[in-house]
Parts: C-alpha cells; sequence; structure tokens
C-alpha cells in the first residue's frame, strides 16, 4: 500500500475521488496538478485496478471510477485520519466530521479486531511468521524521494490523512516506525534489518523524535548510544499500519500473508478491522457521509455529499 500512498499526487488523487471526483478536469481543477503529471498518475491508478475508465455520453470524455480494490483503501484512509485528528489537528476542530449512515451517529472510527471487535493495541498483538514470509531488498524508484517532498501532501483541501502521511508517508520514515512495532528500538539494529544508509536513518531517527513518534533513552554514555522508543503518540500509528497492512494482505499476498497476528485478550488470530465506535459495523465508503469544518469554495473543493 505504501507503494501508492507515498507517491503524494497518487494519494492526493485518490483522496479526491472519495470525495466525488471523477473527471480529468474536476482533479486538476482541486488540486491545481500539472496535466502531464495528473496523466501519468491516472494511467499508473488505471493501470494498478485502483482506477477503471468508463465512457460517459459526453463526447469522448472518460471518468475515472475507484474499482473495488480502490474503494477498499478507504478504510486505511479513515484510520489515518482519526491518528491526524487526535494528534496533527490544527485547531480544535477537525477537518472533517463523519457520520455513519449506518446507525445516524457521529462517528469516530477505531481500529479493532476482526474477532472480538475491541480496539487494537501494540501491546495486546503479536505476531507470527505467515506463508507468505520472506526477505527481498527494497525496490529502487519513486519511493527513495527525499522526505522534504512531504509537503506536497498538502496540496488542496485541509486533511487530516495528509498531516499523518506527511510522518509516515516517506518509504524509510515508514520502515523505521515499522521496526519499532517489531522491537528493534536500537540504530545498529535498525540499520541491519532495513540496509538503510546511515545518513538518511540518522535523519530519520531526527526527524521522528521533532515530530513526537519516538523519544531518545541513553543507554550507553561513552560513546553516546541511544535508544529510540515510540511515545503514545507514536504507538497509536499501530492502528493504521495493521490497517495498511490489512489492505495489503486481501489485494497483494495472493492468499499467502507475510503476517499472522494474534490477539492476546481474545486468544485469536485476526485481521484489523476499522469500524464504527458506535455501532461495531465495518467502515465502508458507501456508508459514509461528511460535513465539513472550513469552506470548500476556498480550496475548489466539492461541498458536503455521501462517499459513493
Amino acid at each position: 500500500m505504501l507503494d501508492i500512498v507515498s507517491d503524494a499526487w497518487a494519494f492526493l488523487i485518490i483522496r479526491e475521488a472519495f470525495f466525488g471526483t471523477t473527471t480529468f478536469e474536476a482533479f486538476r481543477s482541486a488540486l491545481e496538478i500539472p496535466r502531464a503529471t495528473l496523466t501519468d498518475r491516472l494511467r499508473k491508478l488505471t493501470r494498478l485496478e485502483i482506477f477503471r475508465q468508463v465512457a460517459t455520453h459526453v463526447g469522448h470524455r472518460k471518468e475515472y471510477r475507484l474499482t473495488k480494490m480502490g474503494f477498499d483503501l478507504y478504510p486505511s484512509f479513515i484510520a489515518l485520519m482519526q491518528f491526524g485528528d487526535r494528534w496533527l489537528s490544527v485547531s480544535k476542530r477537525p477537518p472533517l466530521v463523519l457520520v455513519h449512515r449506518s446507525c445516524g451517529c457521529e462517528s469516530r472510527p477505531i481500529v479493532a479486531c476482526s474477532e472480538c471487535s475491541s480496539e487494537l493495541e501494540a501491546r495486546a498483538v503479536t505476531y507470527r511468521d505467515g506463508p507468505g514470509a520472506g526477505r527481498k531488498p527494497a525496490k529502487p524508484g519513486r519511493n527513495t524521494r527525499r522526505v522534504s517532498d512531504g509537503s506536497r501532501f498538502m496540496m488542496g483541501r485541509p486533511s487530516s490523512v495528509s498531516r499523518a502521511l506527511q510522518i509516515i508517508g516517506d518509504k524509510w520514515s515508514f520502515m523505521v516506525v515499522r521496526e519499532a512495532f517489531f522491537g528493534n528500538r536500537r540504530y545498529d539494529k535498525i540499520q541491519s534489518e532495513l540496509g538503510i544508509a546511515p545518513n538518511i536513518l540518522t535523519d530519520r531517527l531526527s526527524r521522528l523524535v521533532a515530530q513526537g513518534i519516538f523519544h531518545r533513552l541513553l543507554y550507553q554514555r561513552a560513546p553516546e548510544r541511544y535508544e529510540y522508543l515510540l511515545t503514545d503518540m507514536g504507538r497509536d500509528l499501530y492502528g493504521p499500519l495493521v490497517a495498511m497492512l490489512a489492505w495489503g494482505d486481501r489485494w497483494h499476498s495472493k492468499g499467502k500473508p507475510p503476517l499472522l497476528l494474534h490477539h492476546s485478550k481474545c486468544g485469536h488470530d485476526f485481521h484489523a478491522s476499522v469500524i464504527c465506535d458506535k455501532c461495531h459495523k465495518p467502515i465502508i465508503a458507501a456508508d459514509m457521509q461528511y460535513r465539513l469544518n472550513y469552506d470548500p469554495e476556498a480550496y475548489g473543493a466539492l461541498g458536503p455529499r455521501s462517499i459513493t
């Protein structure tokens, strides 16, 4: 999943699709994206089967509609949104208020165990290798971009998902945080697991400390060496990460997930499920409405409506 959302333009286009945008010109207007860039990303997302092209009755115009795989990104986006609302909101009001049509309530979805529906905490989950476990070198390409490019995630409308991806949308930042959930706290261990260049690892750890995801704990004085421990904010990324994992397992593991997760609270293996905090039903895009806490016209954005 990170291969998709770490490309800021691809993420922004998918996000606009969840607000009902379907045409080339509407995407371009909402994001002020160069035409050549938009053409490239729409082709990429169509090739990846996130979008499908649909002919319309208006001339030769085509619309770009989310596929089933594309719609299934929605729970992960909502998990990232909840993290952003809790920790990264720039005002007392988050950009969006979600309403779950199934129960009619304002909803603050949670990432829960698929077996017992209780909210997941990293400390209550163990893991073991699944049938798809193994190792391979990290893929080169766009994901090696500089972390400073994260400002592009903030293009267009206000978004708590964008704020979350400013932190973990960079490949190496994501992987460093992932290692923390595997219990790897020390520089040398993280470097050996990821095969990451020392200067990049130093940069990402410094940024994650500054952003409040890690705090440093001195464990050796001569020379000084530190452990990097997840803060409360950092531990709260567990839900979004396992929601992203569940999407990847469903669509790209070919029935052989690399990891199997076990919930010690209920004693069952499980997958992450994003559910309404009121009725505990799974969150799907077609069941959600939203209210905006900003003026959509100021961003060239769509106003309140259902997500379809």
